[in-house]
This record gives structure tokens, sequence and C-alpha cells, in this order.
């Protein structure tokens, strides 16, 4: 190696063990030196989750698809929802700051409270997922070492302490900041997917290919609902903190490029994760109505590939959520909170943590729930975008001084700290879409929309509804000419 090959690495290893003191103020042009395959490997890594299997296997057995239809739908709901967040990263390579601070200009540095706080519910339940399932995995080690059920409810002591681990971990990279999750997201992209394809191969051995190859095709119908299942629990959960990571990036850099790299670094992985949880539940729901998809996967497996499985799915997990608790302190910073962005990702995992307790040892239920509840944020998420994206549109700079100033004197004031073209847009986009949407929680009805019954609302397009009506309101306003002709 030569010695200018060892100062690069050198200087990249110690980027990654330096803490990052940067909240959510713009990054400086002098600073930003980001690449857009950078978020490629980001975007890779979050996504090599073992989370991506349920989903497909919700694919096949609930929603009634074959293993083609799947892929489509996969290919379509992964790769194409996180194009979104590719789009809304164009925003973070002309501002600077995270998604939620630059919110600020379009909906008021008040109006965009409301984003905020929802942008900062996804985050956390997304955390709770990964962390009560990390914690499902170290049990299944805790099972395979000593013994046992390996049921969290007969073993609170040690489920508290697997909880606790994999939230250290997760502390040790968020906290440390952009250049950690950088260069650990990269390697462990590596290292990870390997063991993944290792696994994957032995659980395609498994699959029953004369279900698969006899499983009738699905309707029209189905793979609508599907492609909204796989977006609302991919990349729309991912599209509030599309700007998080390219703040850095260069201002150069193509917008092209920031989607292209979005869309292709998480819908690889997606794709082939949801369509191998499909492969497997070709006639066997075992896996998509588990209560623990760890255990599930695990028992399929011969018992020597049970350790290496456990590392992958564990590693997996622990890299989407170093993404997840990074953007989830920043959007707590984008509330107001006057405190250093370490304390604020300390702040966050707290909440996980009680949450993942309630999941393990208190709830009957966890799956259900998760998917109840990302198609609930769905619908004031995809609003948000179809109110941020449109202001895109005419908006291409942002005031680094104003949406930094929370007070009367920035220019994203507007009347009140509200700029009610953007906030009524946003509201009505949720309210139409819940008309379209119903709620269930295990089979269990909580809420039933008046057009649940339409077309749109049984094919599960009440979040697109949302969007389009978000969206229409604020162009047909005139809100984003609007919004800087005010500012100005």
């Amino acid at each position: 190696m030569t010695s200018s090959a060892s100062s690069s690495v050198s200087d990249t290893a110690a980027d990654a063990l330096s803490l990052e003191t940067r909240g959510i103020e713009p990054v400086p042009d002098n600073e930003r030196n980001g690449n857009p395959l950078q978020l490629f490997w980001v975007w890779f890594a979050a996504n090599i989750s073992i989370l991506g299997l349920p989903l497909g296997a919700t694919l096949v057995v609930f929603t009634g698809l074959n293993i083609w239809q799947s892929l489509i739908v996969a290919l379509i709901g992964a790769a194409g929802s996180f194009a979104i967040v590719g789009i809304v990263s164009i925003a973070g390579k002309r501002g600077g700051a995270p998604s939620l601070t630059l919110s600020r200009a379009t909906f008021g540095v008040r109006g965009n409270i409301g984003p905020t706080l929802v942008s900062l519910m996804s985050r956390l339940g997304w955390e709770t997922v990964n962390t009560t399932t990390a914690a499902f995995v170290l049990l299944s080690i805790f099972t395979l070492i000593f013994g046992g059920s390996g049921a969290a409810k007969d073993h609170p002591v040690v489920t508290i302490v697997s909880i606790v681990v994999f939230i250290v971990l997760t502390l040790v990279v968020s906290g440390l900041g952009h250049s950690a999750i950088l260069v650990i997201q990269r390697w462990s992209t590596w290292i990870f997917g390997a063991l993944n394809i290792f696994v994957a191969v032995f659980l395609i051995a498994t699959v029953d290919w004369t279900a698969v190859t006899s499983t009738p095709a699905g309707s029209i119908s189905a793979m609508v609902i599907g492609v909204g299942t796989i977006a609302a629990g991919t990349g729309i959960g991912w599209a509030n903190a599309g700007a998080d990571m390219s703040r850095y990036q260069r201002k150069s850099v193509g917008a092209g490029s920031l989607v292209l790299s979005s869309a292709a670094g998480a819908g690889i992985p997606l794709v082939l994760l949801i369509g191998l949880g499909a492969l497997l539940s070709a006639g066997d729901n075992s896996l998509a109505s588990a209560s623990d998809p760890v255990a599930a996967i695990r028992e399929i497996l011969p018992a020597w590939m049970a350790v290496p499985y456990l590392i992958t799915a564990f590693g997996g997990l622990l890299l989407s959520n170093h993404l997840s608790v990074y953007s989830a302190s920043l959007t707590t910073l984008t509330l107001g909170f006057r405190i250093k962005r370490v304390y604020a990702v300390g702040v966050d995992v707290f909440v996980t943590f009680v949450g993942a307790i309630y999941f393990m040892l208190i709830s009957d239920g966890f799956y259900g729930p998760f998917i109840t509840f990302i198609s609930v944020l769905a619908v004031p998420l995809t609003a948000w975008l179809g109110v941020f994206m449109s202001d895109m549109i005419k908006r291409t700079t942002y005031d680094a001084a104003s949406i930094m100033n929370i007070g009367n004197t920035s220019r994203y004031w507007y009347s009140g700290g509200v700029n009610w073209y953007a906030f009524v847009s946003w509201a009505a986009g949720i309210v139409v879409g819940f008309l379209f949407t119903a709620i269930a929680v295990d089979g269990d009805v909580i809420y039933t929309g008046p057009l649940s019954g339409s077309w749109i609302g049984d094919n599960g397009l009440g979040w697109v509804a949302s969007f389009v009506v978000a969206a229409g309101l604020y162009l047909a306003t005139g809100g984003a000419r609007r919004t800087e002709t005010v500012a100005r």
C-alpha cells in the first residue's frame, strides 16, 4: 500500500471515530464533499434487514400473490418508494440541512411542528421495530446455548439485557454521527451482504417448489395493495430522512444520481429479501403469522446454520437502526429542543427502550400492530411529501439563517409562524387519506373511513389519495410561488 493510500485509510478511520458536533444547522459548502456512491452504501446497508422477509411473506399469505407478482410488487414498491427518498435528498443537497429542518421553509417555523412530530413518531416506531426484533435474535442465541422456550416473557431479565445490548451498539455509531455511519454502512454491506447470501442459499433449499409453481396468480387489485404495503413499509417510512444524509453531498452532484443511488441502493437488497420471504411462504404461512419471525426462520435451518443466520439478522437490524436513530435525533432537534445532537440520540433510544419492553414483555402481539402502524403513518407522511416535493419545484435554494431562526424575524415566519397554504394542504391530504382508509389490528377493525369501501379504499390507496390531494391543493393555490414571494 502506498503512503498516500495509507494516509487515505487513516483519515477515513479517524473521521469515523470523530464525534459529529453539528446539529441541524446547514453544512458549509467547504465541508460538503459527499458523493452519490456513499448514499448507495448507506441505503443498501440500511435495508439488508430480516424485516424484508415477513414483508414478502405477507404478499403471498395475506395478499394472495404468486412469486412472480411478488417480485414485481417488490420492485415497484421498494425501488419506486426509495426513488422518492432520492427526490427528497435533492433538497438536502440544495440546502445542506436535514429534511424536517428544510421543511420549515415550506410550512413556516411553527407550522412545521406538526409534520416534524409525525416524522419523529415514524422514526421512533421503526427503531422500536428494529430493537424488538434484534432482542428476539439475541433471545434465539440464548435458546440455542441454554435451551428452553426462548419466549421473551419466560426470560424477562435476559430480554431486558438483550434490548440494552442492541441499544448500546446503536448508540456507539449513531452518537458519533455522519462520518461513522458512512464508514460502518459501507464495510458492513459487504460483510452482512455476504452472510445474507450464505444463509439465503440454505433457505432456498428448503423451499417447497411444487407449492411455488402451483400458487395461482392474484388479482391486479391484490398487486396494487401489495405495492402500497411494500412502499409504506420501506421507502415511504424513510422519505422524511432523505435529506438527513444528503446534506453533506457536493452541490455539483446531479439530481438524477441521488435518485438512482437511493432507489438502487435500497431496491437491490429489498427485492431479494422480499422475494425470499415470498418463496419461503409458498405453501407455508408460518412466517407471515409468526409473532417471532426470527425463531420461525431459525427453525427452518439446520442447527449448524443458526449462528451465522442470527449474526446476519442482528447485523442487518443494527445497520438499519444506526441510520434511523441518527435521523430521529435531528428531527428531535428540529422541534426546538436546545440540546446537543448526541443527547438527542439518548432521548430517542430511551423511548424505543420502553417501547421494546412493552411489546416483548407486556403486549400479546407485535407484528400485527407493526403493519397497522406503518399503514396509518403512511397517510400523514405522504401528505407531507406531497406538499414538500411540490414546494421543491419552485424553491431551489434555502436561506440558511432563516431556517435556523425560529423567531418572528425569520423570512419563514409567514403569518404567525405558519405558511397556511402548506399547512392546510397537508391537513386536507390527511383528512382525505383517512376517508379511504380502514385500520385494523390483527383482524380487529378499529376505524373504518366512510370511503374505505370504494375502489381506492379497497386497493389500499388512501396514502396515494393523501399525496395527490396535498400536492394538488398546494399547487392549485400557488403555494410555492406565494411562499417564495412572501419570504423575499
